[in-house]
């Protein structure tokens, strides 16, 4: 069974302050009117609604504008995170909204979690993927992540092998140039004395 409301603040799933929508009589009762997020439809209500109408609508056009505004900053940016993944591009854990969320964050924008919608809710694999984060009214800010793999601790053994290798070719090579530097010293005396003979 359902029952009228008029909504005094925004509900993202629901609407704008000022809508009149219908919800179950149980939500209704057990979380809009006790937090006061909406108010039974009744003609004294209504009347309170209607002498507040302008003021509504003019606070709705600011947040309207505000969204646009926030749209076109959030467009203009592509998000990263480097996460571990297998050699197959599968990420042994998953982005979430939760994650894109403190990666915006870093970035100085405050957007609740519920606001941030991924395809498939999560994302398991390297690449860029496409998210949307829902701003005000029927706006959205559609974005992308680029999600990058982290090198593996163990996985690059070969490389520093290969280093060490070349390190004591170069200490091999430093001792024969100083070898052959100490020969070049010890005869350096004897062809002195000979070109000053000659």
């Amino acid at each position: 069974m359902n029952t009228k409301v008029i909504l005094n603040k925004d509900v993202a799933t629901l609407g704008e302050e000022g809508d009149v929508k219908e919800v179950a009589k149980g939500y209704a009762r057990n979380f809009l009117f006790p937090h006061r997020i909406a108010l039974p439809y009744t003609a004294r209500t209504l009347k309170i609604f209607e002498a507040r109408k302008e003021e509504i609508a003019e606070r709705k056009k600011l947040k309207r504008q505000d969204a646009a505004s926030l749209k076109e900053r959030l467009e203009t940016m592509e998000l990263s995170i480097t996460m571990p993944a297998g050699a197959n591009g599968k990420l042994y854990g998953a982005v979430t909204s939760h994650s894109i969320m403190e990666e915006l964050i870093k970035l100085g924008f405050q957007v609740e979690r519920k606001r941030i919608e991924i395809p498939g809710n999560t994302i398991k694999s390297i690449g860029k993927h496409k998210f949307s984060v829902k701003l005000y009214g029927s706006t959205s800010a559609e974005m992308f992540i680029a999600i990058a793999a982290q090198e593996e601790k163990g996985a690059s053994k070969e490389p520093p092998a290969k280093d060490k290798r070349k390190r004591h070719s170069e200490e091999r090579q430093e001792s024969v140039a100083e070898e052959n530097a100490a020969a070049v010293d010890a005869q350096a005396g004897a062809p002195a004395a000979n070109f000053a003979g000659e």
